[in-house]
């Protein structure tokens, strides 16, 4: 079985590398011809841990070919991955023009039976919209080719999305026809092995899964700020809240630490286009509405700290930030909180210094000369009036506190991410801000 994955973003490339390691040939396609001058050399345009090594493993192996020729490469497919981005638009609603552009592209070149699977994230009817986009195509050549479209939405976890692809929780499939059932059955054999479980369902129900399962998953994120936020105001410890209500399997232990705000390719993306298919169907989610605009209210929680602390004169402080990308093992800085933090420090004309293990070149690619990028976590600490930990990266969670002490102009620490022990810092002589625990100096006193 031959398979064509048009698209080499995080979901394209991941997905035609796993179905490559299983066995498949696959050959992955992109307009983007320095992506695929880098990937035949395998470069990888973004960091994710353990690809690298499976690309060129599997390209050596001669399974996994890259190219900008869409149709030779499906002269002899047999499936056809459509993976490509589906970004926000002004309105929150998800833009299908890259979607339905291959639709037609795919309609323009197809000259056989195949099955085609949409792997991007879409609104519900995607199907049938892409599916009359290559019909519309293929009629317009005056040929009969029998094809059949499906839905198959990822759930991929940026930093571990190689094991998530592998090893699956489960594998969404929205299909209209016993036939593309049993091919996509055959399709993912390999990953069901070890139980791993297929859930058949209708498309229309696939693509809302994949909204609603994001949708779940950011309304216990924004809900665990929203108790942080009044555990600190009350004098209760988020963490011990959080280790009591996620003892209950109703609840469930991930997906409750309180921070800074979700950020990323995915959840504020799907959010809004939940948000704006609710407000087309005259129904509005209002818990959602509630979700988004605790998350952009979160992503300033830590600034109002600094600015509390500082009594808002921020003027030519200097400011060591821990972490740039939304969330460690991932060089992704898409909606990520260290962007809005970084906007309003800038605002009050303070100056950055900032270390990320793995999101230097993106952060350049955004920011450019705005802030001062430093090759060592400890480079960012020299003068600086204080430590801003924004992503919980391995590295900041043991840090050397006498060196800290040495190079910081002030004992000033504000985690954005509950990584350190308040009663430690304090008895070390630091003051320490966090996310929904009182401390000794550092608690964000009720504005409201």
């Amino acid at each position: 079985m031959k398979i064509v994955v048009i698209g080499t973003g995080y979901v394209g490339l991941v997905t035609g590398t796993c179905f490559a390691e299983t066995g498949f040939s696959v050959t992955c396609v992109d307009v983007d011809v320095e992506k695929i001058n880098n990937l035949n050399k395998s470069i990888v345009p973004f960091y994710e841990p353990g690809l690298e090594q499976l690309i060129s493993r599997n390209m050596a192996k001669g399974r996994l070919n890259f190219t900008t020729n869409l149709i030779e490469s499906l002269q002899d497919a047999d499936i056809i991955f459509i993976a490509v981005g589906t970004p926000s638009e002004e309105d929150g609603s998800a833009d299908l023009k890259y979607v339905l552009d291959v639709a037609s592209k795919v309609g323009q070149c197809i000259d056989h039976n195949m099955v085609i699977i949409n792997k991007s994230t879409v609104p519900v009817g995607t199907v049938q919209k892409v599916k009359s986009a290559i019909q519309q195509e293929i009629n317009k050549r005056n040929v009969s080719v029998e094809f059949d479209v499906a839905s198959n939405p990822e759930f991929l976890k940026e930093g571990n999305a190689v094991e998530d692809f592998l090893k699956p929780d489960r594998i969404i499939v929205g299909v209209n026809s016993e036939a593309t059932k049993n091919i996509i059955n055959k399709l993912y054999k390999p990953f069901l092995l070890n139980g791993h479980p297929i859930v058949f369902m209708d498309t229309a129900s696939a693509e809302m899964t994949k909204y609603a399962a994001n949708a779940m998953l950011a309304t216990k994120i924004s809900f665990m700020n929203d108790i942080a936020n009044l555990c600190e105001i009350v004098g209760a410890d988020i963490n011990s809240v959080r280790k009591g209500i996620g003892s209950d399997p109703r609840i469930g232990s991930k997906f409750i630490y309180p921070g800074i705000g979700f950020g990323g390719s995915c959840f504020p993306k799907d959010v809004k286009a939940l948000i704006k298919t609710g407000l087309d169907n005259k129904y509005p989610l209002n818990i959602l509405k509630a979700v988004e605009d605790v998350n952009n209210n979160q992503k300033l929680v830590l600034f109002k700290k600094i600015l509390q602390h500082f009594k808002g004169q921020l003027e030519d402080k200097v400011f060591a930030i821990w972490g740039l990308s939304f969330k460690p093992q991932t060089d992704d800085m898409r909606e990520a909180p260290s962007l809005v933090i970084i906007d309003q420090l800038l605002k009050a004309k303070a100056l950055i210094k900032a270390y990320d293990p793995v999101a230097m070149p993106e952060a350049k690619r955004i920011l450019g000369n705005k802030i001062v990028l430093v090759k060592e976590p400890y480079d960012a600490l020299l003068d600086a009036d204080a430590l801003i930990v924004i992503t919980e990266w391995t590295e900041f969670r043991a840090p050397n506190y006498k060196i800290m002490e040495r190079l910081l102009k002030n004992k000033l620490i504000f985690d954005g991410r509950n990584i350190y022990e308040s009663a430690e810092l304090e008895e070390l002589g630091f003051v320490y801000y966090c996310i929904g625990r009182q401390t000794k100096e550092g608690t964000m006193k009720n504005e409201k």
